[in-house]
């Protein structure tokens, strides 16, 4: 027994020191306060550059910003004029989704999923992204081991299950011989492993809102519309009856909360801003009178620039999918002018899926929507603008200690410097690696890249 307790002692030392390098990893750099100093700073709100201030990072949040500042014991870091911004955030990804969801769901291990999302969040992070969305997905227990502290990546506002009618987007069972629960007792794999409930009517879909919040939703994914990726849902259906979306708000407002959509249609979208809905997903496909809807009664437009200015295959489609890409594609740019021209609210998001490879493209839809948009116009999405979206989660958003995407005093320390002006060359951050030198989040320094 004495030598059987030497060897487990002796194992469990070798993983601890094996493993030690990727835990400090993970939790950044610890050392305490940060003073930041001689940047010109982006607050996240204005246009014009703040100069000639310090900013002092205290317990996570920003503490002090003002000229001349000190701090005994504080990391001191010299920005050499470089450009401060506050960290980034997107407001949908699908931070779990990086394989096929055939792959991710129906045949690989449970556990592969996990494995991939929690290499995707790292790699999410050191692209300069602080703070995400996720617009659907079994995420939870990815933010929980982030927000420990045991992974990097960043903080996740999870939205959980979709929320989807037999035969809508959500309904992603391949099988055209499948049999409903109801009349089988089959269960499918997308529910058992968290990313898809199926619900039919008023009863089922308040259940459905009911389970999400259960778990920790911030906010309810309701799939409203066709969709390209869905395994049997034409473009332009329209999925969900008014009554059915009405009761999933009610339900959301209920604790305090709120639904986006995944709506296509132009009919799917006036359905769900009349139901109550705050958010649209991709909605490319609203006239005009139905977008001066949206900006009548205050509904941010979530939708994404990359993604169809960019080939069907480079964004990951194959098979039937590449033909509803097409038809997507064809109807965008009459999405973005008409929204633009309308100044809708426009939030800043990317919903890459595929393979974790495509990563990357996140950082490129700062360039795709230079074609609309000003540089600043841009940062400003992507920062105050995505957290006026986070905060109507209300009580249910998970991060309460201060605002996000702004640099003010009491604000979370999420900061980068960047090697340039992004409010001059927004391609900067295109190319994170090259273009942000120096990534704090929560006042831990995760990239420190300065020279």
């Amino acid at each position: 027994m004495p030598t059987r307790r030497r060897f487990l002692g002796s194992t469990a030392a070798a993983i601890l020191t094996a493993a030690a390098p990727i835990s400090t990893f993970a939790q950044g750099d610890t050392s305490g306060d940060v003073l930041i100093r001689g940047a010109a700073i982006f607050d996240g709100v204005s246009p014009d550059l703040v100069t000639g201030s310090d900013v002092l990072v205290k317990n996570g949040m920003i503490d002090t910003i003002a000229p001349g500042l000190s701090a005994d014991g504080a990391q001191i870091i010299d920005a050499d004029g470089r450009v401060m911004t506050p960290g980034l955030t997107d407001a949908h990804t699908h931070i779990m989704w990086n394989d096929s969801i055939e792959e991710l769901i129906y045949s690989s291990p449970h556990e592969y999923a996990g494995v991939m999302a929690g290499e995707s969040a790292r790699r999410m992070l050191q692209r300069g992204f602080t703070t995400v969305r996720d617009a659907g997905g079994p995420a939870f227990g990815l933010k929980k081991a982030i927000d420990d502290g045991v992974i990097p990546g960043p903080r996740i506002l999870p939205s959980g299950f979709f929320v989807s009618q037999t035969s809508g987007h959500g309904d992603f069972d391949p099988r055209h011989n499948y049999l409903s629960p109801y009349f089988t007792g089959q269960i499918d794999r997308a529910y058992l492993r968290g990313w898809t409930i199926i619900a039919d009517g008023i009863t089922e879909v308040r259940k459905a809102v009911r389970e999400n919040l259960r778990y920790g939703a911030t906010q309810i994914k309701i799939m409203g519309s066709g969709s390209i990726t869905g395994a049997h849902d034409p473009l332009d259906v329209t999925e969900f009856t008014f009554e059915e979306l009405q009761a999933i708000v009610q339900e959301a407002a209920h604790w305090g909360t709120y639904a986006t959509i995944h709506a296509y249609s132009d009919q799917s979208i006036q359905n769900a801003i009349r139901a109550g809905v705050k958010s649209i997903e991709h909605g490319l496909f609203a006239s005009e009178e139905t977008m001066q809807m949206m900006k009548d009664n205050d509904v941010f437009f979530s939708t994404q620039f990359l993604s169809f200015t960019i080939g069907p295959e480079q964004a990951g489609m194959t098979g039937d999918a590449i033909p509803k890409y097409l038809e997507a594609q064809a109807g965008a740019t009459n999405g973005y002018e008409r929204s633009k021209s309308l100044g809708l609210k426009m939030a800043w998001g990317t919903d890459i899926l595929g393979t974790i490879d495509l990563g990357p493209l996140q950082s490129q839809e700062f360039v795709a929507r230079t074609k609309y948009y000003t540089p600043v116009e841009i940062l400003k999405q992507a920062t105050s603008i995505n957290a006026e979206l986070f905060e109507r989660s209300g009580r249910r958003h998970p991060y309460q200690a201060g605002p996000l995407g702004v640099i003010e005093k009491g604000a979370y320390g999420d900061l980068l410097l960047i090697n340039g002006n992004p409010l001059e060359d927004i391609s900067l951050l295109a190319k994170p690696e090259e273009g942000i030198g120096l990534i704090i989040k929560g006042g831990e320094i995760f990239k420190n890249a300065l020279s």
